[in-house]
């Protein structure tokens, strides 16, 4: 199926590892102009020659999306290369796992900065020229956590359930300009390759995500899908690359899991 996004160009922030780096190889096969904002330049700049090699076209532009001047600037460089800007994947998110009461202030800081208030920060940058040229897809990764709630993850699951309702409430404010905003949750998705393991600026998880890979731990986790995988980062991408798609020109202010049925709602 040809998802028309030839041309387009789509910004994907955390673009360097793991699910950020499934959805810009997806929207790099798709012929669109990938940006990579990342803060692990060395992991964006590998995705963007990937994307390269394989006839596609992309940049990396170092970018910290808690600092509103890194933003802009990754905005109008975005602009100067590509001239326009048409998609953007608010894909950067991290999240140590430990009780609420356990957790150092700074700590849920550093959540919130990352897992919401870069969301914030990339509307309100790249919105001006959407609304300018009276087109425009944001796709925001969330998280089932923001749906059920995640034991041992109380910040993360309410900045991501602050994400899906600043997504919806925007619908009201940006539709009149032809944008569509909508939501997409993952599973647990975990890097295919030790190479490119979540980066400084990717969707990520702290210290305590090294557990995920303990065979006993993983066996546990999988066994909660009724599929029995995990999925891939490219299976996430392909669903944002069709919600950024004309196919989807009627969806908006809409919330996808892609988990393997871990929750139904």
């Amino acid at each position: 199926m040809d998802l028309g996004l030839s041309g387009k160009t789509a910004i994907v922030t955390g673009g360097g590892s793991n699910i950020g780096r499934g959805i810009a190889l997806t929207f790099g096969e798709e012929g669109a102009n990938v940006v990579i904002a990342d803060l692990d330049d060395v992991q964006g700049e590998k995705v963007a020659k990937l994307i390269q090699s394989k006839g596609g076209k992309a940049v990396e532009i170092k970018t910290d999306v808690t600092d509103t001047g890194s933003v802009n600037n990754m905005v109008k460089s975005t602009i100067e290369e590509f001239g326009k800007i048409d998609i953007l994947v608010n894909n950067v998110g991290w999240e140590n796992v430990r009780p609420f009461l356990g957790k150092p202030e700074e700590e849920c800081q550093k959540e919130i900065n990352l897992t919401y208030l870069s969301a914030i920060n990339c509307v309100r940058a790249v919105v001006p020229h959407m609304i300018e040229q009276k087109y425009g897809k944001i796709i925001s990764i969330a998280s089932d956590a923001a749906r059920v709630g995640e034991n041992m993850g109380a910040v993360y699951a309410g900045c991501k359930g602050a994400l899906v309702a600043f997504s919806k409430s925007l619908v009201y404010e940006l539709s009149r300009h032809n944008i569509n905003i909508n939501v997409v949750c993952p599973a647990i998705i975990i890097p295919e390759n030790l190479d490119e393991e979540v980066g400084k600026g990717s969707m990520a998880m702290g210290p305590g995500a090294a557990e995920f890979r303990k065979p006993e731990i993983l066996e546990k986790i999988i066994r909660a899908y009724p599929l029995r995988r995990l999925g891939k980062a490219t299976e996430i991408g392909n669903m944002v690359a069709f919600l950024a798609s004309e196919r989807c020109s009627y969806v908006t202010g809409q919330t996808i899991s892609v988990n393997g049925g871990f929750c139904m709602i």
